[in-house]
């Protein structure tokens, strides 16, 4: 019981750590290095095996408190990695290209995302929640050739996303757009869809996909369940009849896994 009170506590600093940090953003890379201090400190919490075990126990008691707490850090984790990308590409723009270790983390991803469903130069991919700093479209466009649309609401992720692609890859076949699936024509042309981790929504918009993509699209979800779920909206239940779910890939040692779907 010990150990339950103390990720209890635990939990209880990142949220405030989380909420003090998210009121400090201002544009500007001042409070850039303690974010990323706290967002690398979180990833190895949940990444822990030791933590892992405590969370099962915890899941077991069924806490209110426990529960309302995960959904605040949910949020709030998500909202800290937006603002981490925008440092991301405010530093870039600065000329401090610091980002291997980011990199390395989406490369990670990127090699199994869609399992034996291979992007090629044909391929037409579609990322849900680009980001500021769009490195998943950069790597897909640089390795496979295929055309890649991420799509974002924010409006000043998709500027800072279109200023990271200039720069990076500049010569790929990348487009960034504030805008949503229903309304976006690439959406029915689209042979694979990736949702990032941290789009709130993403079971919503699977079901809408249904009727606005190909028969044989591959759709890869990004998602976090028990102890991932602090960080990453967890996986749900689909429409069978819409939806199946045709394999998981577990990456025990990433603060996400993925899910991917076919249709019915």
């Amino acid at each position: 019981m010990e150990a339950v009170e103390t990720m209890q506590v635990a939990l209880i600093a990142f949220s405030q750590q989380f909420d003090e940090l998210a009121a400090c953003y201002d544009h500007t890379l001042i409070h850039s290095p303690a974010l990323e201090q706290l967002i690398n400190s979180y990833s190895t919490f949940i990444t822990n095996p030791a933590n892992r075990e405590v969370w099962e126990r915890m899941e077991l008691d069924k806490l209110e408190e426990i529960t309302l707490l995960v959904e605040a850090l949910r949020s709030k984790s998500a909202l800290a990695v937006a603002h981490m990308e925008k440092y991301r590409a405010l530093k870039l723009r600065h000329g401090q290209a610091d980002i291997t270790d980011y990199f390395r983390n989406i490369e990670s991803c990127i090699e199994k995302e869609f399992g034996s469903a291979e992007v090629t130069s044909d391929s037409k991919v579609l990322l849900i929640g680009s980001g500021s700093f769009p490195m998943t479209p950069l790597l897909i466009a640089k390795r496979t050739g295929a055309e890649v649309v991420g799509i974002d609401i924010d409006e000043e992720a998709i500027r800072l996303g279109y200023e990271v692609v200039k720069q990076l890859g500049g010569e790929l076949n990348i487009r960034l757009e504030q805008q949503t699936v229903e309304k976006l024509n690439f959406t029915r042309e689209a042979t694979h869809i990736i949702f990032s981790s941290t789009v709130s929504n993403k079971y919503d918009l699977l079901d809408q996909l249904h009727v606005l993509t190909k028969k044989h699209v591959v759709v890869a979800m990004r998602y976090g369940n028990q102890l991932k779920s602090l960080f990453n909206y967890p996986m749900e239940k689909v429409d069978e009849h819409k939806w199946m779910l045709a394999d998981t890939i577990l990456r025990p040692d990433q603060v996400f896994d993925i899910a991917l779907y076919r249709k019915t």
